[in-house]
């Protein structure tokens, strides 16, 4: 009975390993060069579908064929920016890890430190408002209330009333 699970144990780790190994992409290049520059653009760009993982790290089905055209490219001789380029216009600036600074990405780029400085800024003035105001005494009790006061404080405990 062990020997059979044992089996199928192994048998079900094979198939895995062999669905694991199929998301490999291999391609030739003329140079190293090349095969370098592939690896730093693929790196370079975002899945369409992942959103958070480089095209060289996706196994989504968008993602190779990105690889596929990335490699295209790269033997019609096209250089690092055209091949960019390429794929800005076809899938967006969002394609890119680091976008390129213009009006329309200004915010990504300096949004997070405006958002910090604002913050620290509205801290600050807070902090001074409340420097600036005064400690508030307990204000005097008026003749009414200390009277409720007293009768409240001369009256018996509740347990001393109980044998």
């Amino acid at each position: 009975m062990n020997l059979k699970r044992w089996l199928l144990t192994c048998v079900l780790l094979s198939s895995l390993a062999g669905a694991a190994h199929a998301a490999i992409d291999t391609y030739r290049f003329a140079n190293d060069d090349l095969r370098e520059r592939f690896h730093q653009l693929t790196q370079q760009l975002r899945c369409p579908k992942c959103q958070n993982q480089d095209i060289a790290d996706s196994n989504a089905p968008i993602a190779a064929d990105l690889r596929r055209e990335i490699h295209r490219l790269l033997t019609e001789g096209k250089s690092d920016e055209q091949i960019i380029e390429f794929m800005v216009d076809r899938y967006g600036e969002f394609v890119r890890y680091r976008p390129a600074l213009t009006a329309r990405t200004g915010l990504l780029w300096f949004g997070p430190a405006a958002l910090l400085v604002a913050g620290v800024g509205v801290i600050a003035v807070t902090v001074r408002r409340r420097r600036r105001q005064p400690a508030t005494s307990p204000r005097d009790l008026d003749p009414g209330e200390r009277a409720r006061l007293a009768d409240l404080l001369a009256q018996k405990p509740l347990d001393e009333d109980r044998p």
